[in-house]
């Protein structure tokens, strides 16, 4: 029987941690684009290229330190992460140059991007079985409120306060509001009180893949190209949405405005999107994934009206909702639980790495002096790519079953 009062703590659990990830997150950091390059005076291109580094080491110290969740009781893990993420919203607000803004970053990054959602989805994952696409797509739901309340929240604060007060503000309420969180939904939680359910046909079991052995899985590697897309692009986006702003003629507030779009058809598709994946599998929506951001780069390239931001951020929006539940369970159904807080490691590890990678990319080309229309262009070539390949081997892509 399924505990409902447990279950229901620890969705809540994920649900905040997500929320709460928003401060580590690429869509919040770029809120601080414009007035960080003011005060250390630096360009597009030189803030993408330190946002690259910074978030490229957050990914390879994300492979050792996300790992630990398999070792450590989930509770103590979760206050480390929390301490984590403190420090790292402190450390940002004394940054005033070049090396403080890296390591600030890095840390934000690695706490709240990297460990935050790695926490919430590798619980969520492992506990549930049967429900898990539905328990994901409710967790999920933390950071497209996030997405929905941050932005125009704090262009409004910019307003009065200084971009260094509010980050004072933010460790204030992640090290007040978070360990009571904690306490009162995951103290008690352990791999064995996990969703309990009964696989009738001894043949159904799937087969748990060390980190190792999903290393040198082909079918790892294809689902990844796909799975890359997303971050990658919508980092660029969000991190340059100054660079957006500038280049169509647009408000100050379109693009700030427009992810309330992003942020409500990102919770319509997550409503949708658990329920299917638990009926049809991740593995056979993965294809359907990353089309409605194909069609949001088409729409950056050809149009130039403020009317379209509200499109292509909702567009966005779509894909984040799909992305954000299939990023989780797809791994657990192909390569099992046991093992899951590893391989999840290494996978938001390799998401970070896209947001690195994208980010400088980005950077460059606008310092080389090409248009956001460029950009959108390359983003399109991409992910029809990586559809193409997925679809040709969709037949591969399925779990090895234990007889």
């Amino acid at each position: 029987m399924l505990n409902i009062k447990l279950s229901f703590k620890i969705i809540i659990f994920g649900f905040i941690f997500t929320f709460f990830s928003s401060f580590g997150q690429s869509f919040f950091i770029g809120l601080f684009n414009a007035s960080v390059r003011s005060d250390l005076n630096i360009s597009h291109g030189q803030f993408g290229s330190i946002y690259a580094v910074a978030t490229l080491l957050s990914s390879l110290t994300l492979i050792w330190l996300g790992k630990k969740i398999d070792d450590i009781k989930l509770i103590y893990y979760s206050y480390i992460v929390i301490s984590l993420l403190f420090f790292s919203s402190i450390f940002f607000s004394f940054v005033n140059n070049i090396g403080l803004l890296v390591v600030g970053i890095f840390l934000l990054r690695l706490s709240g991007q990297g460990l935050m959602v790695h926490t919430a989805t590798t619980s969520i994952s492992r506990y549930f079985y049967l429900n898990r696409g539905k328990a994901l797509s409710i967790t999920w739901l933390g950071l497209s409120a996030a997405e929905f309340i941050m932005p125009i929240t704090i262009v409004f604060f910019l307003s009065f306060y200084s971009w260094k007060s509010i980050w004072i503000s933010i460790g204030l309420l992640v090290i007040l509001f978070l360990p009571i969180l904690s306490s009162l939904t995951i103290k008690n939680i352990k791999l064995s009180s996990r969703e309990k359910h009964v696989i009738k046909l001894k043949k159904n079991n799937i087969k748990s893949w060390t980190r190792q052995e999903v290393l040198i899985d082909p079918k790892f590697y294809l689902i990844s190209l796909v799975m890359l897309a997303l971050p990658a692009i919508n980092t660029g986006v969000f991190v340059y949405q100054s660079f957006i702003l500038e280049s169509k003629n647009w408000g100050e507030f379109v693009i700030a405005k427009s992810f309330m779009f992003y942020a409500v058809l990102s919770v319509l598709t997550l409503f949708i999107s658990g329920p299917i994946i638990d009926k049809f599998k991740s593995r056979k929506i993965l294809p359907l994934m990353n089309v409605p951001s194909l069609i949001a780069m088409v729409i950056l390239f050809y149009f130039d009206n403020p009317l379209s931001s509200y499109f292509i951020l909702g567009l966005m929006g779509i894909s984040n909702g799909l992305a954000n539940v299939l990023g989780s369970s797809t791994w657990a159904e192909i390569y099992g639980v046991k093992y899951i807080g590893s391989i999840k490691a290494l996978t938001t590890a390799m998401m970070v790495f896209s947001t690195a990678f994208g980010t400088a990319v980005f950077g460059l080309i606008i310092d080389f002096g090409y248009s956001i229309e460029i950009i959108a262009l390359i983003s399109s070539i991409y992910i029809v790519v990586a559809n193409i390949l997925i679809l040709i081997f969709k037949k591969e892509i399925k779990p090895v079953l234990v007889k």
